[in-house]
This record gives C-alpha cells, sequence and structure tokens, in this order.
C-alpha cells in the first residue's frame, strides 16, 4: 500500500507512429539497401564485369531525399568536434584507419594522441615532401582521390560517371557577369557551353575525383588562375559514391556545392566541392563568409559572392599547389575549365590519383 502509484498511458498513445517518423525510418532503411547494392556493384567491377546502368526513379530520389541528412551531418559535425579523452584516442583512430586505410606515415604528425578530436584527425596536415607538385604539366590533381570522369563537355552535358550525365547550366548556375570574369561579351543566341568558351579554337572540359573517406581531405589549387567568383549552393547531402552516382541523375545538381570560378592563361576556370553525407562542413581558406549546411539557407536557391571589388580588380590570385579548402570527410571535387583543342588528360577512369600528380597538359 506504501508504493507509488504508477502513470501510465493508452498502449495506442504511446506507440503513435508520426509522419515523420515514418519518412526518416523509410528514408533510412532504403538508403541502407541501397548502401549494399553499391557494395554489390564495386564487388562486381573488382571482377572487371561491367555494371549496366540502372537510373533510379523520381519516387526513389524523392525517398533518398526525404532522410534528413543536413540534420545528421550537423549533429555528425558537432560529435568530431568533441574532445576524446587521451586513453580512447588511439583506440578510435585505429579503427578508421584500418576501415579506410589511412597512411598514416604520410601525416606531418603521425602520434594519433596529438589530435584531440576526430575533426582533426580528419583535417590532418601532410609532410611536406609527402606531396610532390609535379611541374611540367598545366593542370595537377587538387586532391587524393579516384579519377571518376575526365573528357570535353558535350552538348551541354557533364559525364558524373559513364553513361550518367548532368546539365551544366544546372550545375553551375546562370552565367556570370562577363565583366567581373574578364570575359568577351559572348554572341546572343549562343548554347550555355558556347557562352563559357571565350577564345576561338577552345573546348570545355571537364575532371571529376571522387574523395573517399580515407583519403586527404583538403583541396589545393590545380593551377595558376584567379578566382573571382564563389556560388554556393545548398542542397541535398546525399551519398556521392560512385555506385549513387551511377545510380541517381544529375546528383551533382541536387547536392550543396560551392563553386569557384574565374579564369586561368587559356580563359574560363572553375573548381566545384560538392558535398555530401557528414560532408556538410565545405571550408574555403579564403572566404570566411561561406558557410554550409547552414539552416539559414533553404534549398533550391543559391547565394554568390564576388571577390572584385573597387580595391580588389583582379580577384584571389591562386598559384598551383597552394592551400585552397577542406572536407569534413570525403566527398567530390569537379574541375570544368576551357582550353585548347590540344590539351591532353593523363589520366583513366578509375585511377587513384593523389594531389600533385598530372591531370593534364598542352
Amino acid at each position: 500500500t506504501d508504493r507509488k502509484k504508477l502513470h501510465t498511458a493508452p498502449v495506442g498513445q504511446v506507440f503513435r507512429l508520426r509522419p515523420f517518423h515514418v519518412l526518416v525510418a523509410t528514408g533510412g532503411g532504403y538508403a541502407g539497401y541501397r548502401k549494399y547494392e553499391d557494395y554489390k556493384l564495386e564487388q562486381l567491377e573488382k571482377r572487371g564485369i561491367e555494371v549496366p546502368v540502372k537510373l533510379a526513379s523520381e519516387w526513389e530520389v524523392a525517398l533518398y531525399k526525404s532522410v534528413p541528412t543536413r540534420l545528421l551531418s550537423r549533429a555528425w559535425g558537432r560529435l568530431n568536434q568533441v574532445e576524446l579523452p587521451t586513453w580512447l584516442r588511439k583506440p578510435v583512430y585505429s579503427l578508421y584507419i584500418w576501415t579506410f586505410g589511412v597512411n598514416m606515415k604520410e601525416a606531418a604528425v603521425e602520434d594519433l594522441h596529438h589530435y584531440r578530436n576526430l575533426s582533426e584527425f580528419f583535417r590532418r596536415k601532410l609532410k611536406p615532401q609527402a606531396r610532390p607538385v609535379c611541374c611540367l604539366h598545366s593542370v595537377i590533381s587538387p586532391s587524393d582521390g579516384k579519377i571518376l570522369n575526365f573528357g570535353q563537355v558535350k552538348n551541354c552535358e557533364v559525364e558524373q560517371v559513364k553513361g550518367v550525365t548532368y546539365s551544366l547550366e544546372s550545375f553551375l548556375g546562370p552565367r556570370i557577369c562577363t565583366e567581373e570574369l574578364h570575359f568577351t561579351q559572348a554572341p546572343p543566341g549562343n548554347s550555355f557551353q558556347q557562352q563559357l568558351v571565350t577564345k576561338q579554337g577552345n573546348e570545355l572540359y571537364h575532371c571529376v575525383i571522387y574523395l573517399a573517406p580515407g583519403d586527404y581531405h583538403c583541396f589545393h589549387s590545380p593551377t595558376d588562375w584567379r578566382v573571382s567568383h564563389r556560388r554556393h549552393f545548398p542542397g541535398s547531402l546525399m551519398s556521392v559514391n560512385p555506385g549513387v552516382a551511377r545510380w541517381i541523375k544529375e546528383l551533382f545538381c541536387h547536392n550543396e556545392r560551392v563553386v569557384l570560378t574565374g579564369d586561368w592563361k587559356h580563359g574560363f576556370f572553375s573548381l566545384t566541392a560538392v558535398g555530401a553525407t557528414n560532408v556538410g562542413s565545405i571550408r574555403i581558406y579564403f572566404d570566411q563568409d561561406l558557410h554550409t549546411n547552414s539552416p539559414c539557407y533553404s534549398k533550391g536557391s543559391y547565394n554568390d559572392f564576388s571577390f572584385i571589388s573597387n580595391n580588389n580588380k583582379e580577384g584571389i590570385p591562386m598559384r598551383k599547389g597552394e592551400h585552397l579548402g577542406e572536407f569534413n570527410l570525403g566527398s567530390t571535387i569537379v574541375l570544368i575549365f576551357e582550353a585548347p583543342k590540344d590539351f591532353k588528360f593523363h589520366l583513366k577512369a578509375g585511377q587513384k590519383i593523389r594531389f600533385g600528380e598530372a591531370l593534364g597538359s598542352l
């Protein structure tokens, strides 16, 4: 009789399912299923078996986008900044190193106890001699990663992986003022691709580099150029794993991304950092006003920032190999640039590449 009363609620009230919970559970389960399918595709590719392209339907893309990846990525970012006890650092980082094949012998600081949290470990610096910059070629790889695709841009479409394309204009957004980018005025009526080509006889080229979680997370300037403009697209943060890139058309146009545009000695040049799941943080070192994966910005919009001003007519000069920015975790870099017709890539699709190695030259 002296026991406290237990207050209970009706079973229906306790187990009430709300639409948001159903959406998250369904979308999360489907995302897990897709991860398993991606793993099977990777195994087939390793055995040399060509995998046919099978694009997602609209409802599948909508279901995947229903997963709150932006919220989860922000939570992951905060978790990464939690300081780990000294005794826990080595076991945690060792598991990550073993899982993703990280080469710590290249790190400027090899002692795992030095990194206070996962964020510091992800953004670890390399030894100066670990990535020599190629001086013989005009364009180098801006990061470590895997070459997904490269070549000429054709019919205003860019390949994200073999057989799957996306719109050049949707990816870069409306053309920027020619005065700002030091470009000549394109004839009216030309296609978006033709408007980007500023010199007669030139072509537009592209290269897509996928950074895995175990790769070096910083990216550098791929050539000598001037950055005149930054365009930030808030968007989804779906995985950019090659398996997903093969499955979702215009994946890079759906995801959050930061487009840096400017010019080099041959005309138009752009570098785009594409966000992904758990990679809400994209940092550009010289751009303190950039804040990615912020709840302040809504999907479907974009915001511009010009580095050209009355006091600075040239924009931000970047030297080949100079530090440019970093991801919080692995993601994707897309280069789209103008060059003469005799520009040649020194690459193979699917090959691993490291920052500083040659992409192509004249």
